[in-house]
């Protein structure tokens, strides 16, 4: 009589699971869920932070309007191009935890049917966490290109020493991105 060939997601003949060993490993498996307790407020930190940074937004616009219109309120033009940078920046945050959410939940719970319709590069559609943390870093490191142009908005020389480090640090942010756009070449 033939062998029949033995499938690798079957268990080894002769080696059956104790009842005890099953539940276990359900447990084990079922386990994975605990990462809801990372995705639930990441989803929750980003609606937040969306919402502040839109407000943000809108009282830049309330108080240029007053400002243009009616003639009143305080000088805006120190004020908001910083003002503004730093919305971008609740913005990317904001954008980081939902890039974390969704990604810790397509990792160790499910896929998302609808990322998945959408392209393979869609930053929602990870399939490591290499690839998360990758994504999670170009947009951290977005987030600090942005705080780095608001405290150059806000720099009054004292020194020419001071525009020569200025010079040089923006020398150095321009390398550092055409270092990053080399190794990321292929994406």
């Amino acid at each position: 009589m033939p062998v029949e060939p033995q499938h690798q997601d079957e268990p080894p003949r002769g080696g059956r699971q104790g009842r005890g060993e099953r539940t276990f490993e359900r447990f084990l498996w079922n386990s994975r869920f605990l990462v809801m307790l990372a995705v639930l407020p990441s989803l929750i930190g980003a609606l937040v932070l969306f919402i502040i940074g839109t407000i943000d937004i809108f009282k830049i616009l309330l108080g240029a309007t007053a400002y243009y219109l009616l003639g009143v309120g305080a000088d805006i033009h120190d004020t908001v191009v910083p003002s503004i940078i730093m919305a971008i920046d609740i913005y990317l945050i904001a954008i980081v935890l939902l890039i974390f959410g969704l990604g810790v939940y397509r990792l160790f719970v499910s896929p998302i049917e609808q990322a998945e319709e959408h392209a393979t590069k869609h930053p929602f559609n990870v399939q490591s966490f290499d690839q998360l943390k990758d994504k999670i870093a170009r947009v951290v490191i977005l987030a600090v290109i942005i705080e780095f142009f608001r405290a150059v908005v806000d720099i009054r020389f004292q020194t020419p020493l001071d525009a020569i480090y200025l010079a040089l640090s923006v020398l150095a942010l321009g390398a550092a991105l055409y270092l990053m756009s080399l190794a990321h070449r292929d994406d």
